[in-house]
């Protein structure tokens, strides 16, 4: 695995962006210059991010987002495990 997190992800298992060994690794992002914890999903390349609002949740069970356009920073929290 690469130090570089991925241009898109998402943390809905049901995604095609979303990538178990990146999430386990653990990802941080700075939008903006601004740590932000509740991001379910980002795009670098296209330059945004899409926030859960809140504590509510759509009739499936699925957090309500909003997606806010601007510079996104992904970094990763812990380094790679070695095996």
């Amino acid at each position: 695995m690469t130090d570089t997190p991925p241009d898109r992800l998402s943390n809905n298992p049901k995604s095609p962006h979303y990538n178990e060994a990146a999430l386990e690794r653990g990802i941080g992002i700075r939008f903006n210059g601004v740590e932000k914890t509740t991001v379910e999903e980002y795009c670098v390349s296209e330059g945004w991010i899409r926030q859960a609002v809140g504590k509510t949740v759509d009739r499936k069970g699925n957090p309500l987002t909003m997606m806010m356009k601007g510079k996104v920073e992904p970094y990763y929290r812990s380094e790679p495990q070695a095996e």
